[in-house]
């Protein structure tokens, strides 16, 4: 038996050989790109694949070592694809003589534009509204989310205010399935505490309240101080401003809303309590939309989603540009495609910009290699 010093000079012998293999096969690599470049042909070809991975495992003389080469050789092809893509957004760069952007950059939002917010006055969407537009922000609010969108799509507003993500609670789903079914994009951000207070009418205190109105996850997130009043009833409403709504317009004082405290300034209640939701670091994150196919130059964020074919390692494989191109993916997400069971459509956020190189390297890959990608926008 060789002795391990023996063994790994051996294997250190069988490297550096491996090494030059390696750099001879990105080399040809770069040839088979410049052919496909000039005759216009596309860089993936997953059934040359397929038959390339067949052909190497029929080299092998142990069997075992199937599952290995066949890793390998989806790691090679892989990274000889990610060349061709970057040597291929090289050359049309060069053509063109400047980026072609798939977006219109622009230097600031207009704060003066018609804006739409989802729930009623007073909500948590409205302030959010308030805290990017301003205090006097021209808007004005709809019932749903689906509405919002649909008065983008109709021109009534350039701007809709959307939640997408709540600390606690995680995404909101049907925002991300609008995303996928509008053609609007998303233009900015804003994060703002969530802090739910208990409020009434004048007079209305803990003593008094018999029934509190909130919405369920507002409910949920006061938990904790809701069992400490257990004989008090529990209705659910679609929004806690519609809440605050409901208990400023009827004046009694034995029943309570949970909401912002922003609400109670828009109904004129009183806040019995401030702060009863059990995380002090909720927060929810919004997102400002825009039918408009535009991004700020200096938009350090993208979002994107897509489809995968259903198939072991695809999405590992997608994955994969993000890591060649150094790019910091911030968070991943996936939904169900209606109709067809168990397949899934992925919202992917990173971290840069649509006119850096690695970023425009990326979306060449993946939009070669993914179903249905379409960036869902720069901001």
């Amino acid at each position: 038996m060789k002795d391990l010093k023996e063994l790994r000079e051996e294997i250190d012998k069988i490297d550096s050989q491996m090494v030059a293999l390696y750099e001879k096969r990105m080399e040809v690599a770069a040839g088979v790109a410049e052919y496909k470049l000039a005759n216009g042909k596309k860089v993936f070809d997953r059934e040359r694949e397929k038959i390339k991975i067949a052909a190497v495992k029929s080299l092998l003389e142990k069997p075992e070592n199937e599952q290995g080469i066949q890793e390998l050789y989806e790691q090679l092809m892989s990274m000889s694809r990610k060349l061709q893509y970057k040597m291929l957004m090289e050359s049309e760069a060069a053509k063109d003589g400047e980026l072609r952007l798939p977006f219109i950059p622009m230097a600031e939002i207009n704060k003066s534009a018609r804006v739409v917010f989802q729930g009623a006055a007073g909500s948590y969407s409205e302030a959010a509204m308030r805290e990017f537009f301003g205090e006097n922000a021209n808007s004005f609010h709809v019932e749903t989310f689906r509405d919002a969108m649909m008065a983008l799509e109709e021109g009534s507003a350039e701007y809709a205010v959307l939640p997408i993500e709540n600390s606690t609670a995680g995404m909101v789903s049907e925002i991300y399935d609008l995303l996928a079914e509008f053609e609007h994009f998303i233009v900015a951000e804003q994060v703002i505490k969530i802090e739910h207070c208990l409020m009434g009418c004048s007079g209305t205190t803990l003593d008094t309240i018999e029934t509190v109105y909130s919405h369920p996850q507002s409910l949920m997130q006061s938990e904790h101080f809701l069992r400490e009043h257990g004989s008090w009833n529990q209705i659910s409403m679609k929004n806690n401003a519609f809440a605050a709504e409901k208990v400023a317009t009827e004046q009694k004082c034995n029943q309570a809303a949970i909401a912002g405290e922003y609400a109670a300034k828009v109904y004129g209640l009183e806040i019995i309590k401030k702060g009863i939701n059990h995380s002090d670091s909720n927060s929810t994150r919004f997102i400002i939309v825009s039918n408009r196919k535009v991004f700020l130059r200096d938009a350090k964020k993208i979002s994107l989603c897509f489809e995968i074919p259903h198939e072991s390692g695809s999405l590992y494989r997608i994955l994969s540009h993000f890591i060649f191109n150094g790019l910091n993916m911030n968070k991943i997400e996936s939904r169900p495609i209606e109709g067809r069971n168990w397949e899934y459509r992925f919202f992917v956020d990173f971290e840069g910009n649509l006119a850096d190189s690695g970023v425009r390297n990326a979306l060449c890959g993946l939009r070669e290699e993914a179903i249905n990608l379409r960036v869902l926008g720069n901001y």
